[in-house]
């Protein structure tokens, strides 16, 4: 069936449940930004295959709502299925239940399956929907998956332990910091079924979602006792033994029993009304509720110094795979048969020749010309282009190590850049310079961090349609909560986070720019003094930038000095590893500007 034809049988089943639309979100039960294929409800049904956007279905109208990344894939991907692109932020564009409140009468009933929508959607939903007289009705069977007839099977990946020697903490100290927060604020239990976190607690790994490694299950933590809901069949019998003294092992769809005899105690329960999802609190009915992000999303988000130093261990591999495969792409590129996705695989082989590689840490953006312009492209065989000695080339990637997770976008000059290019990629890297470098009090939210990165495009009339940077985790997400560069409501910046800095371009049908490094938050040691404490972002990336495409007239003296320090630490970071050939390589791309 084509995304029209499902459409309709959708309705149909709709009908039989007396519901007047439905609602699909980019979501599993653990509220995952990236999905196990078996919970790609949204994606199967409507053919837009991006990472973030959620769909209804209205008895006659369906629209989808998807962010600045994703306006022109959707575009393409939505072309002739009879849904409509609802561009988030657009001035003409209604809210999701504003045109769900158009749509529908009063009386009317719009559908949701309670274990995809987090608990704090599903109120924002009431309260939107009720003023105009329109139910929301929570429905045990999800009616996309009653139609996916071929639907894949969950992960069947075994648990594997993550060591403390990259952990840099035990869980029996992690359980204890996180039960005494637990007794501040007056609850009894907490359920935790953010993969995530539930991931960092037991100091376990997996690979139930791609390019994530983590661990499809739910944990019940209470005072005394801890419980991991998970299919037992991933428990290998060589780490059974060592995972039962951490938490005592349960099946995958017994916390629902459990969630119910655990209400019935009338508990005050640590819900984090955003990682999840509605179903857990109707099964909880008679405990009362202490509502909040847990304070595992803060403790992991702070990096201790084994984790600090294994992040930098990892980014210095990371490097040197860089450096092989962008060294390659300029020999190989004039001959003509490199294409963005031999590319990809290419720094992927390149990667794989590391100490520690498992994976890669999200799908590589690799976009040449008008594709780069694309800010979350990724090419199909459909889509393919082969790069030639002339244009920009946009590549984003990362890896995933034990010891660090990496995120890096470089964009490389084939050919000779038009001015009109370097001019826009210097901005974009005066942008990411001045981000990373300029020192913050203690208390900044990183919002106003942002506005630095977008100055020296502003002062040209340009701007970009997405976030500046965004949280990393350890061996885990490459997109980490909560502090970020853009989020109104993020907490402010402490010692030990990591962020990634990434300013961009975007000019459709043309070109794409993207300048990405991670840094950590560290204290700026001049600035601190007479008790106030100051911070700045140290740079982990080690990878050289394009000099093709800077135009250091534009630039201040500060910010050509911070070009030249940071390429020759990548010189001085990386030679070591490399051969001859590759060391001469660098050295050229990293002499001064």
């Amino acid at each position: 069936m084509n995304a029209q034809q499902k459409v309709v049988e959708l309705r149909k089943l709709m009908k039989k449940n007396k519901i007047d639309a439905y609602y699909v979100p980019s979501a599993d039960p653990h509220m995952s930004e990236y999905l196990p294929d078996c919970w790609k409800h949204r994606e199967w049904l409507s053919g837009f295959s991006g990472s973030a956007g959620e769909l209804v279905i209205g008895a006659r109208k369906a629209g989808l709502w998807t962010d600045g990344r994703y306006f022109l894939q959707a575009g393409i991907e939505l072309k002739d299925s009879g849904i409509d692109l609802m561009k988030m932020g657009e001035p003409e564009t209604p809210t999701m239940p504003a045109w769900v409140a158009s749509q529908l009468k009063k009386g009317q009933v719009l559908g949701v399956d309670p274990t995809v929508v987090s608990v704090a959607a599903a109120k924002q939903f009431e309260t939107n929907l009720a003023p105009h007289g329109i139910k929301v009705k929570y429905l045990r069977t999800n009616l996309v998956g009653k139609l996916w007839e071929e639907r894949p099977e969950a992960s069947l990946a075994p648990i594997t332990n993550h060591s403390s020697k990259f952990a840099g903490e035990t869980v029996g100290n992690k359980m204890k910091r996180v039960r005494e927060v637990m007794k501040k604020a007056g609850t009894k239990a907490m359920v935790i079924g953010a993969l995530d976190q539930v991931a960092w607690l037991l100091n376990i790994r997996a690979a139930d979602i791609a390019y994530t490694p983590v661990v499809i299950s739910y944990v019940l933590l209470t005072e005394r006792g801890c419980w991991l809901y998970v299919d037992q069949r991933k428990v290998p019998k060589a780490f059974s033994v060592a995972l039962k003294k951490r938490a005592t092992l349960k099946a995958y769809d017994a916390i629902w029993n459990d969630l119910k005899a655990l209400g019935k105690k009338k508990h005050n329960i640590w819900i984090d009304p955003t990682m999840t999802n509605r179903r857990v609190i109707d099964e909880l009915k008679g405990s009362t509720f202490h509502y909040g992000s847990t304070p595992i999303t803060t403790m992991k988000a702070i990096k201790n110094k084994v984790q600090i130093t294994g992040i930098t261990n990892a980014h210095r591999r990371d490097g040197v795979a860089m450096v092989r495969f962008l060294k390659w792409l300029e020999k190989a590129v004039p001959k003509g048969k490199v294409t963005e996705i031999s590319a990809a695989d290419q720094l992927e082989a390149f990667r794989a020749m590391g100490e520690g590689f498992k994976d890669l840490s999200f799908n590589t953006i690799s976009g040449y010309a008008a594709n780069g312009a694309i800010i979350h492209y990724g090419p199909s065989e459909k889509s393919n282009a082969t790069l030639k000695p002339q244009g920009l080339y946009l590549i984003d990637s990362g890896g995933q190590y034990p010891d660090g997770t990496t995120d890096i976008t470089r964009t490389v000059a084939l050919g000779k850049p038009t001015p009109r290019q370097i001019d826009c990629f210097t901005r974009v890297l005066m942008g990411t310079i001045d981000c990373t470098m300029i020192p913050f009090p203690a208390g900044t939210p990183g919002y106003r961090n942002e506005m630095f990165a977008r100055k020296a495009l502003w002062e040209i009339g340009e701007d970009y349609a997405h976030g500046t940077g965004h949280g990393v985790g350890q061996y885990l997400g490459v997109h980490e909560g909560p502090h970020s560069l853009k989020n109104i409501i993020a907490p402010a910046f402490v010692e030990g986070n990591l962020m990634s800095i990434e300013p961009g371009h975007y000019e459709a049908g043309k070109f794409g720019i993207r300048i990405e490094h991670l840094a950590f938050v560290v204290k700026h040691e001049k600035f601190s003094k007479n008790g106030k404490l100051w911070y700045t972002f140290h740079p982990v990336t080690l990878c050289p930038i394009e000099r093709r495409l800077i135009n250091k007239k534009i630039m201040t003296k500060t910010q050509i000095e911070w070009v030249n320090n940071y390429h020759n630490r990548c010189r001085l970071e990386l030679a070591s590893s490399l051969d001859n050939e590759h060391r001469e390589w660098l050295t050229k791309a990293c002499r001064p500007i």
